[in-house]
Formats: C-alpha cells, structure tokens, sequence
C-alpha cells in the first residue's frame, strides 16, 4: 500500500465530485485526507481508498467513490431502503437486499444510484447497496433482488484502517 496526502485542490475536486453524486461536500480544507493504493504486490485485492483524518472514509468502486459504512453513520447523506431485522444477518453476510424483507423505500431512488440499506429497529446502515431498479419499481416488485450489495458491515472494507 502507498499513501499520499491530498492537497487543498485535490480535496476540493474530491467535493466536486461527491456533490455530483450525493448532493453533499462534505470535506473541509482542513481535514488531513490520504488517497491509499494498493500496489500490485499487495496480498488484498487492489482498492483505493480515501482516509480522512485516520479513518477509512469513501473507498472507489468501478473508478466512482463511494461512502464507507463509518462515514454514513455518522452523516447518512444516501437514499435509503430499510429491511426487516430478519434480512439483516443475511445482508452483513454478503447478500443481496431482497423485495420480501424490504420494508420501506425512499423517493428518487434510479437504477445504478449507490444507496444505504438500514435496518428496521435501529435505523442505522448496515449495507451500501447500488439500485438494481427505480424506486417505483422496486415498489411494484413481490420477489427477487432490488439491489447489489457493495459493501456490509464486517466486510474487507469496513476492516480497512
């Protein structure tokens, strides 16, 4: 792995791009921000990540970045799906959000979106998820998958440091 600390036009490019795709710039040119890359002689999988004042912040995905469960719990800035408790041990499993435990869906959501899926009781994320279809689909759907399950709770990336 390298890391690289990011500069104040870097980071403000970085903003860009997440108020692009979620609405929100949530970095501040104060905050110490790494770009982390695996290098082909790294054992894990390559993946780049951001760090963002020591923890492990948005990871890139298909060259798009993507907010870490960490991040959402504490600013969940993503559409939502929240499932039934019963899916949940499936989904931090690596499954995928099927319409049977699907309990709720929020407004806006487009095929492709990167969403958060969370649980019934808490509330809290436990899975980003991208949206195999609009919400007004998923709405219409009685079975069968509604999303892809990028990253869960437990998974390689919330165990990046």
């Amino acid at each position: 792995m390298k890391a690289r600390t990011l500069s104040k036009s870097d980071i403000k490019r970085i903003n860009s791009e997440l108020n692009e795709l979620y609405g929100v710039e949530p970095l501040d040119k104060k905050d110490n921000v790494q770009l982390i890359e695996s290098t082909q002689s790294d054992a894990e999988p390559h993946m780049n990540y951001l760090k963002v004042n020591g923890e492990a912040a948005y990871f890139y995905k298909d060259e798009k970045i993507i907010p870490t469960l960490k991040t959402l719990l504490k600013n969940n800035f993503l559409k939502k799906i929240t499932v039934d408790m019963g899916a949940v041990k499936f989904l931090c499993g690596g499954a995928d959000p099927m319409r049977p435990g699907i309990t709720k869906i929020d407004e806006g959501i487009k095929s492709g979106d990167i969403i958060s899926i969370i649980d019934i009781n808490n509330k809290k994320s436990i899975v980003v998820a991208r949206a195999l279809f609009s919400t007004e689909d998923m709405k219409t759907q009685t079975s069968g998958k509604s999303a892809a399950n990028i990253h869960y709770v437990g998974d390689k990336i919330w165990n990046l440091q």
